[in-house]
């Protein structure tokens, strides 16, 4: 399952994450991941679990978060939730390469049965629709 947190810039989208993910672990009998572009989540987001800073692995676009997300799932079979932060910032694509990125970790997901939620900045209306099709939006 693919969750999408959509706003633009200054809406509380960050804050809501911080929320999902210690709600995460909280619930979960596994682990949770939380991927960030910098490290600034470090003293909001739960000591149980793991925090990414991209900047430390060199990854930038979506095809290598999708690569590393991957890792991610080959490499620990107890994940149970993955959450990126700043994804625009990540994957400097934007927009263009949305669908198909959302497509494959659609994928993952199932394959893998960890829940995705990804934090889009932008306008709602910005989004495709085949996106917001395939995935829950809050």
């Amino acid at each position: 399952m693919v969750t999408l947190l959509i706003g633009k810039k200054g809406s509380g989208k960050t804050k809501k994450l911080i929320s999902l993910a210690n709600e995460a672990v909280a619930a979960s009998s596994g682990n949770v991941v939380v991927i960030e572009k910098g490290a600034k989540l470090t003293y909001d987001v739960t000591h149980k679990a793991r925090l990414i800073d991209t900047d430390q692995y060199n990854i930038a676009g979506y095809d290598v978060l999708f690569g590393f997300l991957s890792g991610i799932c080959a490499g620990n079979y107890d994940v149970t939730d993955i959450l990126i932060d700043s994804t625009f910032k990540i994957c400097p694509e934007g927009l263009s390469g949305l669908t198909a990125f959302i497509d494959k970790i659609d994928a993952l997901a199932k394959a893998s049965d960890v829940k995705f939620t990804v934090l889009i900045s932008a306008d709602a209306n910005d989004i495709p629709d085949d996106v917001k099709a395939t995935c829950e939006v809050l």
